[in-house]
């Protein structure tokens, strides 16, 4: 059964991007994108966004015909206000549609710079009168806790009239609304900082009060499962919800290609009346390939219990591994070829293989290997070759080797 157009509107499928290669892989799929800068985020790692490109990145963002909104999340430390300053100035001049803020002092900056201003999870938005207050400081949009129920966020949705953002897919974080100290205190790292080291995904052992060691099932005692909503997508719409919020802005382009098309998939299903088992359960199969840690959907019918936990996967629950090769040294665009200095693996021809860079993201089958004007089935690491690519690739760039377990 379609949804009332009348009654709800299509949610916009936002995903969260790191540099052109992963925005370029969810253009045809997304109605929005997330981002931040290199500073002041909870994804320090994510440098090649700056002040210096921001405004070519949101002006490609907009030429896709998608939104941008930049994150601007972490703690604001009293040194941090003047560089919070620039930042906004920054955001406002590049033209971003909107800014995912919670600490009031960026709030403030943000509406100073007249920027639309969106809430973070950060916040820990869990109740409607939260949501006014945050109207009240001139929010437009407010991103809610991921421990809220559908049944909680339909109260919330009775009561107010501001778009509301929800995550449907990704990581899961073990503290409330990802404000943890557990890296902070363990390695000197601030998760709220953007420098998180995620200790809770690593293995753990449980002692009693008298020293010994309990005997349990499982090795990742605090390593959450991730989220994944595709099979409630009707739930989560007919729930108010206006923005279905996808997180992995560290994920390769690859991951951020397949996910946000999946739930593009299944927002299409949904809006022309077919979606049914028979065509979801493919699509999470498909997510399921792509890097996770087990799925599980958080906090949506209640609250999670042990089967929600990973407990004995280290990280990766996927079939699907990449095994870093090598690195570009040199492109050939008339030959259509790439000289590859195989720094870890070797390769063979047939190998399913992956370039990846800031701006690159390009798969495809190994079809010949070419060593010292030799063409060979294939080669060991430490060697330089020449592998014939389908379109350009940069110096630098990454190579990947994709098997299956």
């Amino acid at each position: 059964m379609s949804p009332d157009k009348n009654e709800w509107k299509i949610p916009e499928l936002v995903m969260g991007v790191r540099n052109m290669a992963s925005l370029t892989a969810c253009k045809d799929h997304a109605d929005a994108v997330y981002f931040s800068l290199d500073r002041l985020s909870l994804r320090s790692r994510a440098q090649e966004i700056t002040s210096e490109n921001l405004g070519e990145f949101v002006e490609n963002i907009h030429k896709y015909g998608l939104k941008g909104y930049m994150a601007v999340n972490s703690v604001i430390y009293p040194n941090e206000l003047l560089e919070l300053s620039d930042v906004m100035e920054t955001a406002a001049s590049a033209g971003v549609d909107a800014v995912i803020v919670w600490d009031p002092a960026a709030i403030m900056k943000a509406a100073a710079n007249d920027l639309k201003i969106h809430i973070s999870t950060q916040a820990n938005v869990s109740n409607q009168e939260t949501v006014r207050f945050y109207e009240s400081m001139g929010a437009s949009r407010v991103v809610l806790a991921r421990e809220l129920s559908l049944e909680q966020i339909r109260d919330i949705r009775e009561d107010t009239d501001l778009e509301l953002e929800a995550f449907v897919h990704g990581a899961m974080c073990q503290a409330v609304s990802g404000r943890c100290y557990l890296s902070a205190y363990l390695l000197g790292k601030s998760g709220n900082c953007g420098e998180c080291s995620q200790p809770c995904r690593w293995e753990w052992s449980l002692h009693s009060d008298s020293g010994k060691k309990v005997d349990i099932e499982g090795k990742y005692l605090i390593s959450a499962k991730d989220l994944c909503m595709i099979e409630h997508i009707p739930e989560l719409a007919r729930a108010g919800i206006n923005s279905f919020k996808v997180e992995g802005r560290l994920r390769n382009p690859g991951y951020t290609s397949s996910v946000s098309r999946c739930y593009r998939q299944a927002l299409d299903f949904f809006i022309d009346g077919i979606y049914n088992k028979s065509n979801i359960v493919p699509l999470k199969e498909k997510l399921a390939l792509e890097y996770n840690r087990g799925f599980s959907t958080g906090f949506y019918f209640g609250h999670p219990g042990p089967d929600s936990l990973a407990y004995d996967s280290n990280m990766n629950a996927s079939p699907i591994k990449r095994e870093a090769v090598g690195v570009v040294t040199n492109y050939y665009p008339k030959m259509s070829a790439a000289a590859v200095k195989l720094l870890e693996k070797g390769l063979n021809v047939g190998d399913h293989i992956i370039f990846e860079g800031s701006t690159t993201y390009l798969e495809q089958e190994v079809t010949s290997i070419v060593y010292e004007d030799e063409n060979v089935n294939s080669i060991e690491n430490g060697n330089e070759i020449g592998l014939k690519v389908e379109d350009i690739v940069r110096k630098n760039d990454r190579v990947f080797r994709i098997n299956k377990d």
